[in-house]
């Protein structure tokens, strides 16, 4: 009976997403679990012993080493630092590693160090390498370009978690997106169909967590969960049913396109079984820059409205923003920062544009000569797109993108405006009807993290008049919302240092950009392509 040990790599510190800050509040180490090593764990022979260490939650002992006969690992691009270190380690110690994942599926020259790379979705490509190294004859690579039905994949091992560890845990109900955005992997990796798990998986999942005793947030971690509206539809009811009979045990975050805002009925259904928070592409206000990078999805819309409507559906809205595309004229810092403050988005990821492995922006810059030699590598001590994006060359000088790019950080993250935006969204923010009810270890947990935060932000500086603003506000004219507020609140205890150091770091790129000559592209004429519309 072979040991497996799964190992998820660090994500780095630098990060946007690992928002430790905020999840310390809350007595937790990390926001998410690992999902796709419990998956790919499911799909190990039932009598294999498996054994997971999370390297952003746990340390890696030698002696987990020394226990394995086998070894998975893989992750995504800032991952990728921290897994080739561990595969090194591994390997050191005489150890059979197979390699999968997002960032060794786009880039698997990367993970040359590795025993085996299985590429593509787990749901193909592992049983072939599974069958071989039984028989004491595995590959180098295995690949596939089919797709997965999803549908025959396995509930995730759930059990190799440790709840108490992360702020929520994710499920996935489908892969895959219609739209054709340029810059976008997800498409590469999953397609432009999307592909459902049954309603009867999910139940089956649900249940696995409920037995195992998880309550609270779960994250739908599709890449866009109305990819198929008609398919969402369907599903939904079956979702409420479950939680009706249950009590209202979860509540639910998920990924989506800006036009769920056209689909009354589909927003109320989310709304009833338990969704509070959306996040959204919505990546530039200018309509030239999202037709070139077509995203065409947001120009059919007014922005500001739609996620207007989002909020009075009784839904948050996170949001995606980018900087760096060629069609931009002059500074658009403004236009963002203005599209900021417009559509009230508190927590706005705003990234400098990175050329993504394996997509079209990066086939296309390769032929135009524009992306630099080894652009699928992730350089040592940097973060992710906040620091580490613009990997070729512009159309504009380097340095007016980055500050650009520092302007937009410096006011959107400014305490009064920050939390202007979470007093407008609280009050706007509909929760009349809402079922789920946390649990007294939740309820427990919250008022200790609202203390906690309160001490970090609401005491002295910048912050503590804005905060208590925002959050009195709230209490006082939309008291039903005052968790959801409270939460973006808290976010903050991760947005404030990290902007600052973001900020720092981009005055060195600054500095050193206008040292150097900068490279500028002429951007090349492109031709409109004429493609049937996308039905959703």
């Amino acid at each position: 009976m072979p040991h497996v040990l799964m190992v998820y790599p660090e994500f780095r510190s630098a990060s946007f997403w690992n928002y430790r800050d905020t999840c310390q509040l809350m007595d937790a180490r990390y926001p998410a679990a690992p999902l796709g090593l419990i998956t790919v764990a499911a799909m190990l022979p039932p009598e294999w012993d498996v054994r997971l260490v999370d390297r952003n939650v746990d340390r890696l002992h030698d002696a987990d080493l020394e226990w394995a006969d086998l070894v998975f690992t893989g992750g995504m691009l800032p991952q990728q630092l921290d897994c080739l270190e561990f595969i090194r380690r591994a390997r050191a110690l005489g150890k059979y590693v197979v390699v999968g994942g997002p960032d060794a599926t786009s880039s698997p020259r990367v993970y040359h160090e590795a025993n085996t790379l299985v590429l593509g979705e787990a749901e193909v490509t592992l049983a072939p390498f599974l069958a071989d190294f039984s028989r004491g004859t595995p590959q180098p690579v295995y690949q596939s370009e089919a797709k997965a039905n999803v549908a025959e994949s396995p509930t995730p091992r759930f059990d190799l978690l440790k709840f108490d560890r992360y702020n929520h845990v994710g499920i996935q109900w489908c892969r895959g997106c219609p739209f054709n955005c340029e810059f976008c992997d997800i498409i590469e990796l999953f397609g432009r169909v999307p592909r459902a798990k049954t309603s009867d998986q999910i139940v089956r999942e649900l249940d696995r967590l409920y037995d195992l005793g998880y309550r609270g947030h779960i994250d739908l971690v599709d890449d866009n969960f109305i990819g198929n509206k008609k398919l969402a539809k369907q599903f939904l009811p079956v979702l409420k049913g479950w939680l009706e009979e249950r009590n209202w045990p979860f509540e639910f975050t998920t990924e989506a396109s800006i036009n769920l805002a056209d689909d009354e009925d589909l927003m109320r259904l989310m709304r009833e079984v338990g969704f509070f928070a959306i996040f959204v592409g919505i990546e530039s206000p200018d309509t030239e820059t999202l037709i070139a990078m077509q995203k065409r999805q947001n120009t059919k819309r007014s922005i500001a409205e739609s996620v207007e409507k989002l909020y009075r559906a009784g839904f948050f809205v996170n949001a995606g923003f980018i900087i760096g595309f060629d069609t931009e004229r002059g500074s658009v810092a403004p236009g963002i920062i203005q599209c900021i403050e417009d559509t009230s988005i508190p927590a706005a990821m705003v990234g400098l544009l990175y050329a993504l492995p394996n997509t079209q922006l990066t086939r296309r810059l390769a032929t135009e000569g524009r992306l630099h030699q080894d652009s699928d590598l992730q350089p040592a001590g940097i973060g992710d797109q906040c620091t580490a994006g613009i990997n070729y060359d512009p159309c504009r000088p380097r340095a007016d993108i980055l500050r650009d790019y520092l302007e937009v950080i410096e006011n959107v993250y400014a305490p009064k405006a920050y939390f202007a935006r979470v007093a407008r969204v609280g009050r706007m923010l509909e929760s009349r009807g809402r079922r789920y009810r946390p649990s007294l270890r939740r309820w427990a947990r919250e008022t200790r993290g609202f203390f906690r935060m309160a001490a970090r932000i609401g005491i002295r500086g910048e912050s503590a008049v804005p905060f208590w603003r925002a959050f009195l506000g709230t209490l006082l004219h939309n008291p039903r919302s005052i968790r959801y507020a409270g939460a973006l609140c808290g976010l903050y205890v991760h947005f404030g240092p990290f902007s600052k150091y973001v900020a720092g770091q981009i005055r060195q790129s600054i500095s050193r950009a206008d040292q150097t000559p900068s490279v500028v592209a002429v951007a090349p004429v492109r031709r409109e392509r004429v493609r049937p519309a996308v039905t959703v």
